[in-house]
């Protein structure tokens, strides 16, 4: 104990004695200010039982210790600075009264305790906690109800929410032209409700209710080239492209993978196997949209262009790193903007068109939908198939990867061979959101 924690407790403690000889001065607003922190925890007792518990970080808490049927019982009364001297004995006199008056102070606490662990904040908060979200879906969930529901109803008990309030928190949405931000603002409370009704701590989920209630969304959907010609036409464009080398090779990747345009331009190289029999690239559970690990495997031409770009020695963790910084990959627009530059407008063919291009011709070569399913690393809703086909499917899905990589060199050689001529007109295929 250091020397002016020593003279605090000193202090405190002839302070204390006050309570039994009137002669010894209590605690001063001095006193309580200049209470330097120790190397462990020591008390300034005041009069009555009140007392500032005086912690090594520096941070000061008023308590009031009284005696319930021959047991100590200790009471919180506030922090100071936000609570000062006068305050905390003001507030010492009051519990002492109910005490006096029989009132179960302790009981009175926890009966508050609850209460507040009963809003929808609480609860809200307690859920996101438990969800598997990456950094950026939290940020987003983070934001949606600190902005957007939180200031409404996040003190509120979550069982007096009814349906029209939350139709009043997404109708301020709506009047914004914020469609979509009102629909998913729905459908957060709802999440929240349910694991409340989960809990105990609910009944009814009062978004449920709301069906019809909110404009329509129109879903935006993602164009894709899926005809086999144009499809040429556009490896053609990206075998030729010129720029960037990790852009070059990340375009050149993306149709033959089809993973989602975040885990193509987040892939590192620890990862990914080039020279094992059944070369792959393990995408860890944390990177990915469904929080499972994702084995792509990987076809020879894919296997040449990892080697080829390692060949490059560009020093950074990352297949696919930023130009400005190795520590960082390429950025979320590259791959939509190099496609720009190659001519394809953005009604035309999206980064994440790559993966509504794989499942429309996957399909057409007559693949099974759950193989390709698989591989787009999508949902299944059934978790006991879902782990049979995982474990049991990874040689087709490597037989299929294979033959679609092929499938693509023959499209592109076609229009090699083709006499020159006018480009066909794109036709274009939409995936929606929730599922490519």
């Amino acid at each position: 104990m250091t020397a002016d924690s020593k003279e605090g407790y000193k202090l405190g403690y002839l302070a204390f004695q006050k309570g039994r000889y009137p002669n010894f001065m209590a605690l001063t607003e001095a006193a309580v200010r200049g209470a330097k922190p120790g190397e462990k925890p020591y008390k300034l007792y005041d009069d009555s039982g009140l007392y500032l518990l005086v912690h090594p970080r520096g941070s000061k808490y008023w308590r009031l210790k009284y005696m319930v049927d021959g047991r100590e019982q200790v009471l919180a009364l506030g922090v100071y600075p936000d609570v000062g001297l006068a305050a905390a004995r003001s507030t010492r006199n009051r519990a002492r009264e109910e005490l006096a008056n029989g009132v179960d102070l302790a009981a009175q606490r926890r009966a508050k305790r609850k209460s507040r662990s009963d809003t929808f904040q609480s609860i809200a908060q307690e859920w996101l906690e438990r969800q598997p979200f990456t950094a950026k879906t939290l940020k987003k969930a983070e934001w949606t109800f600190n902005d957007l529901i939180f200031r409404y109803i996040g003190k509120w008990p979550i069982r007096t929410i009814k349906p029209t309030d939350v139709l009043d928190v997404v109708r301020r949405l709506e009047k914004r032209g914020k469609i979509e931000t009102a629909h998913r603002t729905k459908q957060r409370i709802g999440q929240v409700c349910r694991f409340a009704i989960a809990t105990g701590r609910a009944d009814r989920d009062p978004t449920q209710d709301l069906r019809g209630a909110l404009t329509p969304l129109r879903v935006t959907n993602r164009a894709a080239i899926t005809e086999p010609k144009r499809v040429g036409e556009l490896l053609k464009a990206i075998h030729g492209y010129q720029g960037f080398v990790e852009t070059e090779f990340a375009l050149k990747m993306a149709p033959l993978l089809f993973v989602r345009p975040g885990e193509l331009r987040n892939a590192r190289w620890e990862e990914i196997d080039l020279e094992s029999d059944t070369p792959e690239w393990r995408i860890p559970a944390a990177k990915m949209k469904m929080r499972r690990m994702h084995i792509v495997p990987l076809c020879r031409q894919a296997v040449a262009l990892l080697k080829e770009l390692r060949g490059h020695e560009i020093d950074s963790p990352y297949v696919f790193p930023s130009y400005m910084d190795r520590s960082r990959p390429i950025s979320e627009n590259t791959l939509g903007a190099a496609l720009r530059r190659l001519g394809f407008s953005n009604t035309e063919m999206t980064a994440h068109g790559f993966r509504a291009m794989a499942s429309t011709l996957l399909n057409e070569r007559g693949y099974h939908p759950d193989l390709i399913e698989l591989q787009l690393a999508h949902a299944e809703r059934n978790e006991v198939r879902a782990a049979y086909n995982r474990a049991v499917r990874l040689s087709e899905r490597r037989e299929m990867m294979q033959d679609w990589a092929s499938y693509l060199d023959s499209l592109r050689r076609r229009v090699d061979a083709a006499k020159p001529g006018r480009a066909s007109k794109a036709k274009t295929t939409t995936a929606t959101r929730d599922r490519i």
